[in-house]
């Protein structure tokens, strides 16, 4: 195909990729009609011979399979169709964890529903440092916030991320964000007025 002589290049180029790319794709459209054709040929004969063997015998079979002549050119098989998702393919939407603060008080619930996250859909993460990041997401502010800002700066003064693994992450969380003394702060809660 001639374009005009003000073309630029890099369209006139662009155009002939395009039509290059159509051209093949046109040719191998014709080559699957082929397959396509020899195969109905083929099972419409299979199916009025089936139908012949139930209904009865009969001298002889209504549609021959045309000569092979030659094989088509070679087709990349076709992508599969993806299928209507069953029961079993569907899962319940996962609420994310909350946005945490850092609160003490609030640590175990806010890990309790990471983890519950993580192994509800594991394949949303292909590696640790993907699950520590999305949990430190929700680090929005208060003493979380700053604790995850500490973590990106002594990696851009180390050039490597200082928790490696999740559960480096977990232990490094229990530390920080967990009650100091969870026993004596039950015990607390239980003896004191507001119990009562």
């Amino acid at each position: 195909m001639s374009f005009p002589a003000d073309t630029p290049p890099a369209v006139a180029d662009a155009l002939g990729y395009l039509q290059h790319h159509l051209q093949e794709l046109t040719e191998r459209q014709n080559a699957l009609e082929h397959v396509i054709n020899n195969t109905l040929v083929g099972l419409t004969a299979q199916i009025q011979q089936l139908t012949q063997l139930i209904t009865g015998p009969a001298p002889t079979p209504t549609v021959a399979l045309p000569p092979v002549t030659t094989s088509p050119p070679p087709v990349d098989p076709p992508s599969p169709v993806p299928s209507a998702p069953t029961k079993q393919q569907t899962r319940p939407k996962l609420p994310s964890p909350p946005d945490f603060s850092g609160e003490r008080t609030s640590g175990q619930a806010f890990l309790n529903s990471c983890t519950l996250y993580l192994r509800l859909a594991p394949e949303q993460f292909s590696c640790d440092e993907e699950k520590i990041f999305w949990a430190l997401a929700f680090f929005k502010d208060g003493r979380a916030a700053r604790w995850s800002e500490n973590l990106f700066c002594q990696e851009a003064d180390t050039g490597i991320f200082p928790i490696q693994s999740w559960a480096d992450f977990e232990q490094q969380f229990w530390s920080q964000f967990f009650p100091v003394n969870a026993e004596a702060d039950a015990v607390n809660a239980l003896e004191g007025s507001a119990y009562y």
